[in-house]
């Protein structure tokens, strides 16, 4: 079948705006956590509201990319779309926190679905010398998102009620589907005998959510070689085994084992997951150095993070100008350079360095992971016949997600320890009576308290040092680790096959 160039542009905008959804989802509630907590209560499962959603869009990802392959793209978009607004009013109307994470869960299916149809449907729908320009659409998606987002959430939560944050996707995913409804054309051609791998699903599954428990809660509730780290991982290691030989001999797998003996296909996603190893570890740790090492106020810390979405969105629409007669190859490697150099560039950081010299390093970084990102995934998605276009492009939104949630764990294991030693060094410095009442009443065990600028201008200079001192050589080992990740995305993009090789 055929689309004409008004249904094309009609899709792109419906599959844009899907995407926006799941985009805004996780940035908007940054903004309101606050405000919910103090309404329902449950702050020890604060950071859960984020977990849930995050592992269950990990695990929905690839089984999503798989289906994409079965079944009608339109159907399951719908569907996915479907799923994520009926958790959000779900979510909008819960009365304590405990049910506002099982939202959470059914929000990050929903995510996981969209997240892996819109880059399908976009690359259906584009031809091939415009996909370039068509993905990186996409990314000046996630820049709006990032700039809207957590201004979006304080003006709802200020003026209107933290409900509204979910239940304004509600108009949204109805226009989104209906769209995708009406417009969405099934262009690749599908087998007509479908067996969905059940045991492929669930040993995927597992290895997934084990291997993501042990770097969350790794170096924070419990030590690495705790039995319950070493248990999480062996078990993720016996079920991805298990998995490999399920699908070796599965009648359709979900993930072909094949697909890695391609050189595109395993370096691409190599690539991906270490350039997201970086960038994520920097979303999340900078702030840190920002305000507890610079003494910066939250506003400052939000301008300098917008560098690195803006970087990464602006950088890649400018890649999908040329990428296309450049190659993917080179600009995946013109990417890494740039990730690189600007992850050289965190180990000069200081108190005292200029925020416009911040400003430089996070867009460069920004940059490299925006140009890296889409090398890899037009690289990955023409290793791959188009009957498999759903699993190749889900596979690489899969190794991003890992990659993200690798780097924020070992950067929180490092970071950790070392304000748990600052929190001892503290509690034991004998000017108890210098402290702010917050302190002094036990919440210097939260590293939050430790960081907020009110209460580092009410310590004496030395505790303030102290405390400075302690999460710059935190956040340094962050930045020497995120350095690492970038020279080795650099020598991943250089193994990449040239569009001429195919393999």
């Amino acid at each position: 079948m055929t689309i004409s160039p008004t249904q094309r542009r009609a899709v792109i905008a419906a599959a844009l705006l899907a995407l926006f959804l799941g985009a805004m989802d996780a940035l908007i509630m940054s903004a309101a956590m606050p405000t919910i907590v103090s309404e329902l209560g449950g702050l020890s499962l604060y950071s859960w509201v984020y977990s849930a959603y995050f592992l269950a869009r990990a695990v929905s990802l690839p089984i999503f990319g798989k289906l994409a392959d079965l079944f009608p793209n339109r159907s399951l978009f719908i569907a996915a779309i479907a799923l994520f607004t009926a958790a959000s009013f779900a979510a909008g109307c819960a009365a304590n926190m405990a049910f506002l994470i099982a939202t959470r869960v059914f929000q990050g299916i929903g995510a996981g679905g969209i997240f892996a149809l819109v880059y399908v449907v976009l690359a259906d729908v584009s031809p091939p010398e415009g996909r370039g320009r068509t993905l990186s659409l996409a990314s000046s998606v996630w820049g709006l998102a990032s700039v809207l987002g957590p201004s979006l959430g304080g003006f709802i939560v200020t003026y209107f009620s933290w409900r509204w944050i979910f239940f304004i996707n509600l108009p949204l995913g109805l226009a989104a589907s209906g769209v995708i409804g009406f417009c969405l054309v099934e262009l690749r051609s599908r087998r007509d005998d479908v067996s969905l791998d059940w045991a492929g699903v669930a040993t995927l599954t597992t290895a997934i959510l084990t291997f993501l428990f042990a770097f969350l809660l790794g170096g924070r509730g419990f030590a690495w070689l705790s039995a319950p780290i070493m248990g999480l991982l062996l078990l993720s290691a016996a079920s991805t085994g298990t998995f490999i030989v399920i699908e070796q001999r599965a009648q359709d797998p979900i993930l072909s084992i094949a697909f890695f003996r391609r050189r595109g296909f395993s370096t691409g996603n190599a690539a991906v997951f270490l350039s997201s190893f970086a960038i994520f570890s920097m979303f999340a740790f900078a702030p840190l150095f920002i305000q507890g090492v610079q003494g910066r106020t939250p506003m400052e810390v939000g301008l300098a993070m917008l560098a690195l979405s803006l970087g990464w969105s602006l950088g890649s629409i400018a890649l999908g100008q040329f990428i296309d007669r450049v190659g993917r190859k080179a600009t995946a490697i013109a990417g890494a350079v740039v990730l690189l150099a600007g992850s050289v560039m965190t180990l000069t950081l200081g108190p005292a360095t200029a925020p416009v010299f911040l400003f430089i390093v996070f867009v460069l970084i920004g940059i490299g992971m925006g140009w890296v990102s889409l090398s890899t995934l037009m690289v990955v998605q023409s290793c791959v016949a188009p009957q498999d276009l759903g699993v190749a492009t889900s596979s690489n939104q899969f190794a991003r997600t890992l990659g993200g949630a690798v780097g924020v764990g070992v950067g929180g294991s490092f970071f950790t320890p070392r304000l748990a030693r600052l929190t001892d060094a503290l509690q034991t410095s004998g000017e108890q009576w210098r402290w702010p009442s917050s302190l002094a009443e036990g919440e210097s065990t939260t590293i939050e308290s430790l960081l907020r600028p009110e209460v580092q201008a009410a310590l004496p200079d030395t505790l303030r040092r102290l405390v400075q001192s302690a999460v710059q050589e935190g956040v340094n080992d962050i930045f020497v680790t995120v350095t690492v990740a970038a020279g080795l995305c650099l020598l991943t993009c250089l193994l990449l096959p040239t569009e001429k090789q195919k393999v």
